[in-house]
């Protein structure tokens, strides 16, 4: 009988407390939307600046961020103007009231097979994304964030079309997710769980023309399937290598 009485008295107590309080974390895989929301604050876009006005608007995301100084990863076809006497900046906040801080940078790629670089941006306090490890497979839902066309931030959703090592180029992503010119640096981030997959490199566009009266308007429309990434083991030993170890964080480890 004493076994019995203890699992009453434990149905009892169970029962006094109720049911778990609204401000306890919830538990269980999160939605599509929650991972949006989540890391949308690790997105920024990047301000080339010629005589004070922006001549051209890329993508970022936050990689490190500490009391008053945040990192940024974005492309090196991007930060390189810097080296032609322009400056660039950081911008965070709605189009129109963005929040503008100046940026350096502190580690730079070559392109086009490591077309990556890290941004030092003081006053920016923004959360940083959580690298993937190696653990990212063809067919990986995912959520690309980024600026296209130099406006505010805007989501869009794919998969991961292609991933893997090449022994010449090195590693490679490759998404069917959908974006647009300004895009470059721009995030690309697993939907179930929120990692940072990697960030875009460029696409490949088809021209189109259309007939306008006497004339034709031509566009050039990115290609689904043929938007190129720099995916996390990349990003990771590009850090690395330019001893810049300490700004990744230490739940994944170093690219082999």
């Amino acid at each position: 009988m004493r076994p019995l009485l203890l699992l009453v008295l434990a149905l009892l107590v169970g029962c006094a407390r109720g049911p778990a309080r609204p401000d306890e974390p919830p538990t269980g895989p999160r939605g599509r939307k929650e991972v949006i929301q989540a890391v949308l604050p690790s997105n920024v876009r990047v301000a080339v600046l010629e005589a004070g006005e922006a001549v051209r608007l890329a993508s970022g995301v936050v990689l490190r961020s500490g009391a008053s100084t945040a990192w940024v990863i974005t492309n090196a076809h991007v930060a390189a103007h810097a080296l032609r006497g322009r400056a660039l900046e950081v911008w965070v906040g709605p189009e129109g009231e963005e929040v503008r801080h100046p940026a350096r940078v502190v580690a730079l790629g070559e392109e086009p097979d490591m077309d990556l670089a890290v941004l030092e941006v003081e006053g920016l306090s923004a959360p940083a994304a959580r690298l993937a490890d190696e653990d990212i497979e063809v067919g990986d839902d995912l959520v690309a964030v980024a600026a296209p066309y130099g406006r505010g931030l805007s989501v869009s959703t794919g998969i991961v079309s292609q991933f893997g090592r090449d022994a010449k180029k090195g590693w490679r992503l490759k998404t069917d997710a959908p974006i647009g010119y300004g895009a470059s640096g721009g995030g690309l981030f697993r939907a179930s769980d929120g990692a940072l997959l990697g960030v875009v490199e460029g696409y490949r566009t088809a021209r189109l023309e259309l007939p306008a009266g006497d004339r034709s308007l031509s566009f050039e429309v990115p290609m689904p399937g043929e938007t190129f990434a720099a995916p996390a083991p990349k990003i990771r030993a590009f850090v690395r290598q330019h001893g810049l170890g300490h700004l990744l964080d230490d739940t994944a480890t170093a690219a082999r």
